[in-house]
């Protein structure tokens, strides 16, 4: 048997099939979460409030009964995930029953910290459809996949698409509440002494508000598109203004950017920055950014695979793209800062304060 160039053995053939084959039909998993999601397997073993077996799980869900076994294999790749674990029932020891993981409690509909709205958004063919065009664009001129799929750029596409918007929005906030949620009990020092916050990108206001009931001197504003602020209701310590990051900042003591620099190319992440300096007082003032760094050779490498993942979905939707730590210097050097401080607490992201 003749093995191709680079191939010793029988072994090292299968091998490298299998290893073909996994990253060929992987996007079942992601596929298989984003229908778990929607049947709300995790809400239905967690109102159960204790193990809860297949028979019982399909009689909860309300599915045909004729597709439990469907269901049994669809929990199996679950199961094979770490979404779901199985131990012994109490009344039968013969009997499985399926438990919650602290991955499919982030799955909970009712749970504070909640993913489930940003993963079903993140599945949906507007992020999944410019990846059937990449190669295509590699060989055109338009600035992404996405372009290339729709002919519009995301920002004018979600404008004129009322349900792609909410999408976004409804995505944004759902990770904006897990973001603040530990911004305002691990990085208290990042926003102490401020008086007046903007937060560029906004969407919806989750971070603002999560900030503004922490320190009750800070008054917040959130900048944003005009079609994601409109009819959106402030109060005394947060209002909302609809406007372009690259034409005005308001002015405040610190200018916060969670996940938004990474969706633009270099140059223009240099002029968002310029305008943030336009924004913030020389003596005081600071840019707060929550986003990646990549090139870690220490990190776990479903950590480096995530941040690659999500490089390329960057890569395919936007101009932007995930940084190293010396093209983020870079950035901030161009817009005319001179130091920088990472604190990384957040994951897979960092907290980066930027300073005259």
């Amino acid at each position: 048997m003749a093995f191709p160039n680079g191939v010793e053995s029988r072994q090292e053939l299968v091998d490298a099939q299998a290893h073909v084959w996994n990253h060929i039909f992987n996007y079942i998993n992601s596929m298989s979460l984003k229908c778990a999601i929607e049947l709300g397997i995790a809400d239905a073993i967690h109102r159960h409030n204790k193990p809860m077996t297949l028979s019982q799980l399909a009689d909860a869900l309300c599915i045909n009964k004729a597709k439990t076994d469907a269901l049994f294999r669809l929990m199996r790749i679950l199961l094979h995930s770490n979404f779901f674990v199985k131990v012994k029932t109490e009344e039968n020891e013969d009997e499985e029953a399926y438990c919650l993981t602290r991955a499919s409690r982030l799955l909970l509909r009712d749970e504070p910290m909640s993913i489930a709205t940003f993963a079903v958004a993140m599945l949906d063919p507007i992020f999944v459809d410019p990846f059937y065009h990449v190669s295509e664009w590699f060989g055109d001129n338009h600035p992404t996949p996405f372009f290339t799929k729709n002919g519009t750029n995301m920002w004018e596409y979600a404008g004129a698409e009322q349900s792609s918007n909410q999408l976004i929005n409804e995505a944004m906030a759902s990770d904006a509440r897990f973001v603040s949620s530990i911004l305002v009990q691990e990085c208290k020092q990042v926003f102490e002494g401020l008086k007046t916050l903007v937060d560029v990108g906004g969407g919806t206001g989750m971070v603002a508000r999560g900030v503004a009931a922490a320190f009750p001197g800070l008054k917040c504003i959130v900048l944003d598109l005009p079609h994601v602020v409109v009819g959106l209701e402030g109060s005394e310590r947060l209002s909302f203004v609809g406007g372009d990051m690259f034409e005005f900042i308001p002015h405040a003591d610190a200018v916060f950017l969670k996940w938004i620099l990474h969706d633009w190319n270099d140059e223009e992440c240099v002029g968002i920055l310029k305008k943030c300096k336009e924004a913030i007082a020389p003596s005081k003032g600071k840019v707060i950014i929550v986003d990646m760094i990549v090139g870690d050779e220490r990190e776990e490498h479903e950590a480096t695979e995530t941040k690659l993942l999500i490089d390329a979905l960057m890569m395919a939707v936007v101009t932007g793209k995930e940084r190293t730590e010396k093209e983020w210097a870079k950035l901030f050097v161009a817009a005319g800062f001179q130091k920088y401080n990472i604190t990384p607490v957040l994951g897979l992201r960092s907290v980066i304060e930027v300073f005259f």
